[in-house]
Parts: structure tokens; sequence; C-alpha cells
């Protein structure tokens, strides 16, 4: 299968942002998320966080269709919610450059498209002049009842492309699970590396 990866900006971002918010409905349904996304919901967050000057979505193509989806943008253009725990760390977050979402079909992953994704973010990280970049990772208990026995955690593949969770750098995003009727705090690790 051959797939193309490409960043788009501007004009290409915003068409495509129907794509990723139907992808992150979609993956972020499984485990550890188990997001029960609504196409409304994500129109106003991915707009949101798109709308930064220096916002990049580098998105993988299977001909014409997407079939992941990575964004990135100055941590300085994200909300509060986001920003908050470094700014309490001392981490200064005009120096940050902050990594959304990476969403990938199950069937186009183990192909390196993941680190082709980080490969294009950390390129935009560097010319915006990023010191470090950083993303997070839901925390969830180890005991949980919809943890599959299979799982296997990204922490390896984040680890080999030199990033680290930093000790105390927790934040909370809301979304509703599946087995809820409200949304609820979830705390989140983020991970960061130098550039």
């Amino acid at each position: 299968m051959s797939i193309a990866i490409r960043p788009l900006t501007g004009a290409a971002l915003q068409a495509a942002l129907p794509d990723l918010a139907r992808l992150r409905i979609a993956v972020f349904a499984a485990w550890p998320y188990l997001y029960a996304g609504s196409e409304d919901y994500e129109r106003e967050y991915l707009a949101e966080f798109t709308a930064a000057a220096d916002a990049v979505l580098v998105a993988a193509y299977d001909g014409e269709r997407i079939v992941g989806a990575a964004t990135a943008s100055p941590l300085i253009a994200q909300d509060d919610y986001i920003s908050a725990p470094f700014v309490a760390a001392g981490i200064d977050p005009a120096r940050v450059f902050y990594f959304g979402e990476s969403v990938l079909l199950p069937d186009y992953r183990g192909q390196g498209i993941g680190h082709a994704f980080f490969d294009h973010r950390e390129a935009a990280a560097s010319t915006w002049g990023a010191s470090h970049a950083s993303f997070c990772a839901v925390v969830r208990p180890l005991d949980h009842p919809a943890r599959p026995a299979d799982y296997i955690p990204l922490d390896a593949f984040w680890t080999k492309r030199g990033y680290a969770p930093v000790p105390g750098l927790i934040g909370s995003f809301d979304w509703q699970d599946h087995d809820e009727t409200v949304e609820s705090a979830k705390p989140m690790q983020y991970w960061m590396r130098a550039l």
C-alpha cells in the first residue's frame, strides 16, 4: 500500500478538518480514550486548535482518502487548560510546541506513519523556534475494566523518539466515555523532549 504523508496548513488544513474529526471519533473510541465523540464537538475543538497561524496538520493519504492525521501548534496558542500545567511547573509556554492528536486507522499502523507524523511536527516546531516539543496521554488505572488484556501502550515508541514523561506535569481534559452520561475529568500526563 502506498501512503503519502503531507503537512497541511492554511486552506488545505481547513479543508481536511471534517476528515480529522471523523478520524478522532473513530480512533479515540478505543482504549485507552474510550471517547464518545460527536462531530459538532469535534468541529468546535478543531477550529479552535487550528486557529493559530502556525498550526500544522500532517495527513496520511491512501489515494484521496485521509487515513491518519496529526496536529501541532505553538503551546501559547492553546487554551489555558492545556498550557496551565506548564506555567505551574515553571516551564515557559512560549518555548514549547504542543502536539495535539496523532490518529491512524488500525489497518495502517506499523508502517512508519507514526514516525513520519513526529518528523513533520518536530520540523514545524524547529522552524517556529521552539526549544521543546510536548504532547500528553491519558492516564488510566491498570485495573480499569475496559483495558484489553493484550494492550501495549505507546510508551516505548515515544521513548525511542526521545520523549519522556515529565514528573508532576499532569493536566486534566474533560470528555465523555462510552459508559458515561456526562463528561468527566481525565488526568493527562505530559511528555516532552528538547529539540
